[in-house]
């Protein structure tokens, strides 16, 4: 399934945009090896700022990017 929205920081409240695709049962395709997210892009401001497609390709995550991907792991994978 693919879910795609925006998300306010918990610690700031800047807002970042992401697209995710999950599934209901995890892989060794998803996030950690085995998680059920297995393509993840985070965006601030339409700069790209973490991007996972079965593996990671890219993360310039900050602070508050980092919480932002943490709050995404909580509800997703």
């Amino acid at each position: 399934m693919w879910s795609k929205g925006t998300i306010s920081c918990p610690k700031t409240g800047e807002i970042y945009s992401y697209c995710c695709k999950h599934f209901e049962e995890g892989s060794h395709f998803g996030i950690g090896g085995n998680g059920r997210i297995s393509k993840l892009e985070i965006r601030k401001d339409g700069k790209i700022l973490y991007n996972y497609d079965r593996g990671l390709d890219y993360d310039g995550l900050d602070e508050s990017g980092r919480a932002v991907y943490e709050s995404l792991l909580q509800k997703f994978n």
